[in-house]
């Protein structure tokens, strides 16, 4: 969720889904943005997400989580996770560091 959010308010585009690199898996989740709102579906909890930053809230974990964005990085915590990441995005691969697990995580957007 965290990577297709930032992906969509980063770049401006629709995402259309995700390929989770450390799972090898395609992820059923869309996102846009308009007028400033993300507005996001995960197919494969069933879930809404969405909201303006700095606060998007995920309906999935009933939780929220914060999103800054400077250029082509973004930061926050996950308050459903209790943890700090950072994001950095280059063209349609983002690269995730989660601090609470201490590990990267790799996707790649499919956008529209």
């Amino acid at each position: 969720m965290i990577a297709a959010a930032a992906y969509a308010f980063i770049f401006e585009k629709k995402v259309a889904g995700v390929h989770d690199h450390t799972t090898g898996q395609d992820l059923q989740i869309a996102a846009e943005v308009r007028g400033g709102r993300l507005q996001g579906q995960d197919g494969d909890r069933s879930a809404k997400f969405g909201g303006t930053l700095p606060e998007l809230h995920d309906a999935g974990d009933d939780a929220f989580v914060s999103l800054e964005i400077d250029g082509n990085t973004a930061r926050g915590y996950d308050r459903g996770s209790s943890g700090h990441y950072t994001l950095t995005a280059e063209s349609q691969v983002l690269q995730l560091y989660d601090h609470a697990e201490q590990a990267w995580f790799a996707y790649t957007i499919q956008s529209i």
